[in-house]
This record gives C-alpha cells, sequence and structure tokens, in this order.
C-alpha cells in the first residue's frame, strides 16, 4: 500500500500508509489527503439535489472568483 491515490472511474483511491501504528497521524494524513482533493467539497454538494440552473450559476460563479483571483496573482507579480 503506497501512499499514493488510484484512479477509479471518476473516484479516486486515497491510501495512506500507517507507520509504527500510528493511527492518529494516518488519520490526519487521510483529512489532509481528501480535503486536497475535494472530496469533503463533494459531498457537501452531494448532499441534496443540485436542479441544473444553480448548477449552472455556482460553476459560473466559480469560474469568475477563480478569473479574479488569477488576475490579482498577476497584477502582485508585476508589481502593481
Amino acid at each position: 500500500m503506497g501512499g499514493g491515490s488510484q484512479v477509479e472511474g471518476e473516484r479516486a483511491l486515497v491510501q495512506v500508509l500507517v507507520r509504527d501504528n500510528n493511527v492518529d497521524q494516518a488519520l490526519k494524513a487521510l483529512k489532509k489527503k481528501m480535503q486536497r482533493e475535494g472530496v469533503f467539497r463533494e459531498m457537501k454538494l452531494r448532499r441534496n439535489f443540485e436542479k441544473p440552473s444553480e448548477k449552472r450559476a455556482r460553476e459560473k460563479a466559480e469560474a469568475v472568483r477563480r478569473a479574479r483571483k488569477l488576475e490579482r496573482k498577476r497584477l502582485e507579480r508585476e508589481g502593481f
């Protein structure tokens, strides 16, 4: 069992290595990997049905947010 993740369909199998029976550290690493891969966010989104119109609006808002963030970073790099 490696520390990476394997793709299975659309889902990725998240694996962590438990060293020296240190379960707390393994749980912390698992939670961090799941957070990084967006598992918690997806669980929250799938908790209730999201109408297609709501999904489009959410995705559009996320795209706008990403674009603003990229623009801000670009301006910061250029020294503005």
